[in-house]
């Protein structure tokens, strides 16, 4: 089986919607294992509203909790018992194959760069976002947030990284890599897109050259890379305007005065649209390049998003999608 220690007091709501999750995940997946890091009389009387006889669900003491408040860099120095240290832990000693959490971004990356490492190839490690596209797939946006300043080489990383993950996660054995830019042309964009795109055009992925903003929703390309800082960005705006799409279509329909039967049917696309692009049924942005599996949920994760990043995990896991990494880096030979 496969062993994935979930936060169980990271989330917003927590631990509530990583319990229901963490049920979830062992009722539908009959091959994983769940380790549940936390403060155990917090967490033994929310599992066990959940929970039946002969699920493989453990707890895990933790007698500390990072909150969103805490600085990343304090956090992993004061609170060495907290609920993501204990985790990551559980990982580097082989106790369990991933681990998942929904809590502070920057310190549960903090936390897996220095007790799990960065894989030997690896300069820097990168956050990958997944998305629906308008031609019905996934793309992968990275960096969404790990690094705010990049070199070219990093850049190049993180399109290796992308493309094994989106071959391991989605199936796709030659998956289109783009690199976010300010205009198609070669010529366009700042010094590093500049610099980058020599870097990919020599590189072994598929590269298939600039896209723009527009671009991210469009399908054109499956793993689409850049800055972390730009990246994030793009991912907080593409989130806002996903909110408020959402809304100004609710009060829409609540104002419309369309006949009963015609507004069945608008609210039946409605809520078919909002699954297909409801962040929850991606579970998390992985973590590449540290050494073991790392799923990052939103803070506002529920229990369905609880369930997939654990789904996520195994699934990397089961993939051994670092020796892929470390093979195709290697592979790659960009000097840093």
């Amino acid at each position: 089986m496969i062993t994935i220690a979930v936060d169980a007091m990271g989330g917003d709501h927590a631990p509530r919607p990583e319990v229901e999750g963490s049920v979830l995940a062992t009722r539908e997946f009959n091959d994983i294992r769940i380790l549940l890091v936390g403060q155990a009389p917090v967490v033994r009387p929310e599992l066990a509203k959940h929970a039946t006889p002969n699920l493989p669900i453990e707890i895990v003491p933790a007698s500390e909790v990072i909150t969103m408040n805490d600085h990343p860099a304090q956090a992993f120095r004061r609170k060495r018992d907290s609920s993501v240290h204990v985790a990551a832990r559980l990982v580097r000693e082989a106790k369990a194959d991933g681990m998942v959490s929904a809590g502070n971004t920057g310190a549960v990356m903090t936390v897996s760069r220095f007790l799990l490492g960065t894989l030997e190839s690896v300069d820097r490690v990168a956050l990958a976002a997944p998305f629906p596209n308008a031609r019905g797939g996934v793309s992968v946006l990275l960096d969404v947030g790990a690094n705010v300043d990049s070199r070219p080489e990093h850049l190049v990383q993180f399109a290796v990284m992308g493309e094994v993950y989106y071959r391991a996660t989605f199936g796709n054995r030659r998956p289109r890599v783009g690199l976010l830019s300010v205009g198609e042309e070669e010529i366009k964009g700042n010094v590093l897109t500049r610099e980058v795109y020599t870097l990919l055009k020599k590189s072994p992925v598929h590269f298939v050259g600039n896209v723009e903003g527009g671009d991210l929703f469009s399908g054109s390309v499956d793993v689409i890379v850049c800055d972390g800082f730009v990246g994030n960005i793009a991912l907080k705006i593409c989130e806002g305007l996903a909110v408020s799409i959402f809304d100004l279509l609710r009060k829409s329909l609540k104002s419309s005065i369309l006949s009963q039967v015609g507004a069945k049917l608008s609210q039946r696309a409605f809520k078919g649209l909002k699954k297909k692009i409801d962040y929850t049924e991606y579970g998390g942005a992985p973590l590449l390049g540290v050494r073991g599996v790392c799923v990052i949920g939103h803070g506002r994760s529920n229990a369905n998003a609880v369930k997939n990043a654990i789904r996520v995990a195994a699934g990397l896991a089961r993939a051994r999608i670092n020796e892929r990494i470390e093979q195709e880096l290697s592979a790659t030979a960009v000097p840093a």
